[in-house]
């Protein structure tokens, strides 16, 4: 068994990289920042898929990891994104993280490559023997056309860096048999929003969750019930949100989640491409949505 304490418990937000005239609006940022601490936010992971990671020059993912590393100042662990389907440059940016003082590494499975279980083994064993934070997994095969496989999973397990995986491959009985294969030795968080109290409800640590963009009180409320065994309560939860959180997903992340953050003011809805803003139909109903939560939106 491989004894470690989690790199958080609950919810942590993929927070959105804000744009201003194309480029990375740091006040917006910091304010972001702030109001998800002030909401109870347990964890803030930058420069992820939500975070536009893939369209960030290097200089401003650099910047963008130490800004938030800065602003957030120990008060709750900061995870960067660090992925790459290079692992030379992903090794390099991951030890840039770590030097600036991110507290955990997120990695992505190496996209268009479409690596063999053999390859993603050796891939994250190499990054994690490169660097000297945690590395949390990242399985979202639906964006990279990759998967981490059970076995594959447990041989990673083995790896003293490789502590966690975010796991957003939709499938719940996959993830289930993962929780038994590998849960005593590696953390399981949610990546999907609709999956929550599920996977919690099963052994997972919580979520790394882009509807805590939005509603972060809320999210980390439902992950707090689950943790503090009140699944009724985090049940309730997921289900009065859950018209919410398919809005946020109504097309690709994160242009819904930055159109919506938006129409609350609290930043543009500035998109780099290929992404684009949303049609007119999809900004109603986005609008509409935001209307029906009102003042649940915490």
């Amino acid at each position: 068994m491989k004894l470690q304490k989690p790199i958080f418990e609950g919810a942590a937000t993929a927070i959105i990289t804000p744009f201003r005239d194309d480029k990375v609006d740091f006040d917006a940022l910091g304010a972001l920042i702030e109001h998800q601490i002030a909401s109870g936010i347990n964890g803030i992971v930058v420069c992820g898929t939500t975070g536009e990671s893939s369209t960030l020059t290097d200089e401003e993912h650099r910047e963008t990891i130490k800004f938030t590393v800065d602003r957030v100042a120990g008060r709750v662990p900061v995870i960067a994104g660090t992925g790459s389907n290079d692992y030379a440059y992903a090794i390099d940016l991951s030890q840039y993280a770590c030097e600036v003082g991110a507290d955990a590494l997120l990695h992505v499975t190496p996209y268009y490559n479409k690596a063999s279980q053999a390859g993603l083994v050796k891939y994250f064993s190499k990054i994690a023997d490169n660097v000297t934070k945690p590395v949390i997994l990242y399985n979202v095969p639906s964006r990279t056309g990759c998967a981490i496989g059970i076995d594959a999973y447990k041989e990673l397990a083995e790896h003293p860096r490789i502590v966690a995986t975010k796991e957003a491959c939709g499938d719940i009985s996959f993830i289930v048999k993962l929780c038994r294969a590998v849960g005593d030795k590696m953390d399981i968080y949610s990546g999907n929003d609709d999956q929550i109290v599920p996977l919690m409800s099963v052994g997972a640590k919580g979520v790394i969750s882009v509807l805590s963009n939005v509603a972060p009180a809320v999210t980390a409320e439902m992950t707090r019930a689950c943790l503090e065994g009140d699944f009724k309560r985090g049940g309730e939860l997921q289900l009065e949100y859950l018209d919410l959180i398919n809005a946020l997903f109504m097309t690709v992340n994160p242009i819904p989640v930055k159109v919506a953050m938006s129409m609350l003011g609290l930043c543009t809805d500035e998109l780099r491409l290929p992404l684009c803003t949303m049609s007119d139909a999809e900004n109603e109903k986005m609008r509409k949505t935001l209307e029906v939560y009102g003042g649940r939106i915490r």
